[in-house]
């Protein structure tokens, strides 16, 4: 059986000031790249609310644009009660002016975004990825301009190594400027390569985490379990069998029996298995929230369901063994 769903907890996002639940809404899915229904999107919305999370995560790419568009309509009128974070960075086309971290297309970007999500500032404002051929010094200079303005709270980062976080962290201190609250990284039990060196990183610079993919693409609520390992014709494995192991035998027939062996520990704990896969990466009080991704307000509702869960030690030692401490299954989920 499950455990009865408790209220959300909140933890702190770096040394910003800001909380967030720690079930944050991603949005990715909002908009023509998985439920272009702009009702079934408040539907969400409302949920989520309804459910206790405080942090809704977007991006300025994610069907550039519409995703902002969506969440900024949907939150109209009770905007002060949420945190929004969004990205900037990724190609928001074929134009190659219009991408990366410099400080004339963030600041081009921080406003296009606000005009979009219909507010007047950006409570998480992260860099997508990584942008080698612009000094993170410039980025860093550009973002903290957008803090004094009151345009943006706190910054982040999303999928930097150990070696660029340090870089962006020394950077800011030796200016002066503003320090970096989060980081967002791939976190999940078949994804566990951050245990290695960013989550030592970010413990040490007082970073916390805002994991995604924790459920790596579905395989972590049983959905793709030997019973019924058939994914949907709508659902993102269909449209990306590379990324979410559709596309390889070996990985998929190793992930569904590790997926197996995980579901038995999960029973034996009275849990579901999706229970056991937000416990686990909220086990690391280094990670402040995981980003729940779903399509269709059932989806969600699924998730929400699973609330907070606390895993003891020994289920947390039980896990280790399927799954070994920093590895990652397949190098295509972390990124």
């Amino acid at each position: 059986m499950s455990l009865p769903q408790r209220p959300l907890p909140q933890r702190p996002l770096g040394r910003s000031g800001l909380s967030t639940s720690t079930l944050a809404l991603g949005t990715m899915m909002f908009g023509a790249w998985g439920n272009p229904s702009y009702d079934e999107c408040v539907e969400m919305v409302d949920l989520a609310i309804d459910g206790g999370i405080t942090l809704f995560d977007t991006a300025d790419m994610y069907d550039f644009g519409v995703s902002e568009e969506f969440l900024g309509r949907a939150l109209e009128g009770r905007r002060d009660g949420v945190l929004i974070a969004t990205k900037v960075g990724n190609a928001m086309s074929d134009d190659p002016a219009e991408r990366g971290l410099s400080a004339r297309w963030i600041r081009h970007q921080c406003e296009a975004s606000l005009r979009r999500l219909r507010t007047d500032h950006i409570d998480l404002y992260q860099l997508h990825r990584p942008d080698p051929s612009v000094p993170i010094a410039e980025t860093i200079g550009v973002l903290d301009e957008l803090v004094a303005e009151g345009k943006v709270r706190a910054i982040g980062t999303s999928t930097f190594s150990a070696t660029q976080l340090e870089e962006a962290y020394a950077t800011a201190t030796a200016s002066g400027r503003v320090g970096f609250s989060t980081e967002q990284p791939p976190y999940s039990l078949f994804v566990r390569g951050i245990e290695a060196d960013v989550l030592p990183v970010l413990r040490r610079h007082e970073v916390t985490a805002l994991v995604w993919a924790p459920l790596n693409g579905g395989w972590l609520t049983g959905k793709y379990r030997r019973t019924s390992n058939v994914a949907g014709a709508d659902s993102r494995a269909v449209r990306q069998p590379d990324h979410f192991d559709h596309g390889d035998d070996a990985m998929r027939e190793l992930k569904s029996a590790l997926v197996e062996r995980l579901a038995h520990i999960a029973e034996s704990a009275g849990l579901t298995l999706t229970q056991l896969a937000l416990g686990f990466v909220l086990h690391d009080p280094t990670v402040a929230a995981a980003l729940i991704g779903p399509r269709t307000p059932d989806q969600l509702r699924d998730l929400l369901a699973a609330g907070h869960v606390d895993l003891p030690p020994d289920v947390v030692a039980a896990v280790d063994l399927v799954v070994p401490p920093t590895t990652t299954l397949n190098p295509t989920n972390a990124f």
